[in-house]
């Protein structure tokens, strides 16, 4: 049973009705797969466009959860939070312990632990190797992770 989804893709996106739509109902069928926590790092559109989403379907799924994985443990302190991470937008913020922390690789080994977490990652990932994303959908493919790249599709 899949009980947790993350969520990873490049920071700009061509939004479309037709990605939104199909988004929609990859993650509403996840729902009702027993899908109950989705776990987000929230850098860029796509991240973005998934959170709405996901917002939204917890109108009438009001059981799942939202949940902010952070980079810095010192952000687990409200008054250390960044101001753009708001709490009525997530039911949780958590803190992953990472098997490396080092400054600039902090958020791809976030990456990595929230994929380690996760039972199913949907990605929009392009085969850009500089990319952060592409990185981790290696990683995850790597791990054997049941995935979705909604640009494969």
């Amino acid at each position: 049973m899949i009980k947790y989804c993350s969520v990873f893709g490049h920071r700009t996106i061509e939004t479309t009705s037709e990605l939104e739509n199909r988004l929609y109902l990859i993650f509403e069928d996840l729902i009702r797969n027993g899908c109950e926590n989705f776990y987000f790092g929230g850098f860029g559109m796509f991240d973005e466009l998934c959170h709405k989403i996901i917002s939204n379907l917890k109108e009438k799924n009001n059981h799942i959860k939202r949940i902010f994985c952070l980079s810095d443990p010192r952000h687990l302190r409200l008054d250390k939070r960044p101001k753009y991470l708001r709490v009525e937008d997530y039911e949780d913020f958590i803190y992953l312990e990472l098997d490396f922390d080092w400054w600039y690789k902090r958020i791809y080994y976030r990456n990595c632990a929230i994929i380690d977490k996760s039972d199913i990652v949907v990605f929009y990932v392009e085969k850009k190797e500089n990319s952060g994303a592409y990185k981790t959908y290696k990683y995850a493919k790597k791990q054997k992770k049941p995935f979705i790249n909604i640009l494969e599709i």
